[in-house]
């Protein structure tokens, strides 16, 4: 890619599909089962029809449209031709619910929406005359079944065709070409809506120079290249995974879409990537399934694979992040290799790969048994409103438990108070009409408070102690990181997620959602009879091994941090019942409302009920 500066993100993109033209196969997704691959030169040319079909239907320069779809080719085709015109994209998450539609398309008085199907068609449908704005509704899907007969309705596929046919190819060359190069820097590329966990979302107002400098700085640092194959099953509506795709697409990386995060163990031995942003949920519930399958092994199998895994940290600690092993050391690893961790990869089908982890601090010890078995984990900070990606770690300097290095143009420091201050061209322009929220959030001289609480270590790497809100302070003073002790707990095979309550409390409680699998092998095992999972999980055996686990776990923890009390609980957090958010992180004022009975039972008990 070179030192090329780009005035705009179609620019970007225009140039790539002109690089690789007929060339590669620029994305992969599947169709009837099966995966099937678009051109560098058949994408441009939809982008551009799709371009046309918008501007044939009124659509200006600075027009505010909405996506609600889940990832697929369509969504980057409309995302790039919503841009390419000079338009403003407003992507939000497809379980998003109808009134939330509503006050985000009248906050940014969107003038149009494009969605993904039919769901989503009527969910919008529903709220649109609440919406003065709104006029135009694009449906990714075809028409099948469906009996709207509003004219304001349209496929994707007849705006294409209506684009197609407006002019000759060398006009629609022109027209294109010429509204690209009309857009500068500071123009407004998208706003994209934060999560809202306390209250109405507010917009992050992003423009081009935020998401060029940021897809172009992410691309080198990450290291990506033409050879590389990109598996995607992060939301593209979420700031994280849209920078990392434009920043992959910049490089000639072909891109492979994930059909869900259900199916993403069958993708990926179907791809083969070499590449793939994750959250560490997924790499935590991948570990879990590997110990949980040698669990099922004779005694033998299982000392053998726990001397592996030692070995393979110890190796790690010293070969990947000090530089030097011996011999000795490294020979065990060697062997342990051969014996336990090929056979892994064999069995998850692949034999190489690197993960660039973020949205959510990594265990350490999680990422050590990844890079252990041979899978490179680097973990990468970011946040919406800075575009996102603020640092990320660099393949010669990685220091476990941190997030890497700034990104080249950005700039982080420490204040006072341990917040983190970000500044640089990835910094937003401000919240969408909302100009006192954008002066809290952006000093005089540019920097950007995060809201995170952190640290730079001798060797110049960020870490992330824990978000500022989220520190809370005990009954005795003492200041506390739940997000530290929950890391630690969650090392338990007993435990699936667990949250840690204790603010202005003499001592620390915990919910726990249990692994059930685990649970289940346990009761067949002490022969305990049980209906349902209720009685499972207030059966006295089961509470004291699961206490018993903790405890060991937490032997290193300070006395003030350490759980003294857990409640078990029955029901997963889940995004529909509003205890995750759409990226897959607990909302912890929403599960301590829910359950706040329990938490004050833990509190008046004497004793570990």
């Amino acid at each position: 890619m070179g030192d090329v500066v780009y005035q705009n993100l179609p620019q970007l993109v225009h140039t790539v599909c002109l690089k690789y033209w007929d060339k590669k196969v620029a994305f992969k997704f599947k169709v009837n089962g099966q995966y099937q691959g678009l051109k560098y030169s058949e994408l441009w040319e939809k982008i551009e029809d799709f371009s046309l079909g918008l501007l044939s239907l009124g659509f200006k320069q600075n027009d505010r449209i909405g996506i609600v779809s889940e990832n697929r080719i369509e969504w980057f085709i409309v995302d790039m031709a919503i841009s390419s015109i000079g338009a403003i994209s407003v992507p939000i998450f497809p379980i998003t619910t109808a009134k939330q539609e509503e006050f985000i398309f009248n906050d940014c008085t969107a003038v149009g929406v494009v969605v993904s199907n039919k769901f989503q068609l009527n969910k919008i449908l529903q709220v649109k005359d609440n919406i003065p704005s709104l006029r135009h509704f694009i449906i990714m899907d075809e028409f099948d079944g469906f009996d709207n007969l509003d004219l304001a309705v349209k496929s994707f596929s007849e705006i294409l065709k209506i684009g197609h046919s407006s002019r000759k190819k060398e006009q629609r060359d022109f027209i294109i070409n010429e509204r690209i190069n009309r857009i500068k820097p500071e123009d407004v590329f998208s706003i994209i809506y934060t999560s809202g966990t306390t209250g109405d979302p507010k917009g992050v107002v992003l423009t081009h120079r935020n998401i060029v400098s940021n897809v172009i700085a992410s691309a080198k640092t990450i290291n990506f290249g033409e050879k590389d194959i990109f598996l995607s099953y992060l939301p593209w509506c979420h700031a994280y995974e849209h920078t990392v795709i434009y920043a992959a697409f910049s490089c000639g990386s072909q891109i492979a879409l994930a059909e869900s995060i259900e199916t993403i163990s069958l993708n990926i031995k179907e791809i083969k990537p070499t590449l793939m942003t994750t959250v560490p949920r997924l790499l935590e519930i991948i570990r879990k399934r590997i110990n949980a399958q040698i669990s099922k092994e004779g005694k033998i199998k299982k000392k053998i694979f726990e001397w592996a895994v030692e070995v393979g940290k110890k190796y790690v600690l010293e070969y990947v992040q000090r530089g030097k092993s011996s011999t000795f050391l490294k020979n065990k690893y060697l062997l342990a290799d051969k014996l336990v961790f090929s056979k892994i990869r064999e069995k998850l089908g692949i034999q190489t790969i690197k993960f660039i982890s973020g949205g959510a601090p990594l265990n350490v010890d999680v990422n050590l048994f990844f890079w252990a078995i041979g899978y490179k984990v680097y973990e990468g900070y970011g946040l919406t409103e800075a575009s996102p990606v603020v640092s990320v770690t660099r393949e010669d300097d990685v220091e476990f438990g941190t997030v890497g290095k700034p990104l080249e143009n950005v700039e982080v420091r420490i204040a006072e108070d341990g917040e983190i201050l970000v500044r640089g061209p990835n910094v937003m322009r401000g919240y969408w009409n909302d100009l006192e929220a954008t002066k809290t959030a952006i000093d005089e001289d540019g920097w950007l408070y995060t809201g995170d609480v952190g640290q730079i270590t001798e060797r110049g790497n960020l870490k992330i102690t824990d978000r500022k809100k989220y520190i809370f302070v005990n009954s005795g003073g003492k200041n506390i990181s739940p997000r530290l002790i929950e890391n630690v707990i969650n090392q338990s095979q007993y435990v699936d997620q667990c949250i840690i309550i204790g603010d202005n409390r003499e001592y620390n409680t915990a919910l726990i959602l249990p692994n059930f699998e685990e649970l289940k092998k346990l009761a067949e095992v002490l022969e305990i009879k049980y209906t349902n999972l209720s009685e499972l999980v207030s059966n006295e055996k089961i509470i004291k091994i699961i206490k018993n686990d903790i405890d060991r776990l937490q032997k290193d923890l300070s006395k003030f941090e350490r759980v003294r009390k857990f409640a078990l609980l029955t029901e997963s957090f889940s995004v529909d019942s509003g205890e995750l958010s759409p990226k897959m992180s607990v909302k912890r004022h929403i599960v301590e409302r829910k359950y706040s009975d329990l938490i004050e039972q833990m509190y008046k008990l004497d004793e570990m009920g």
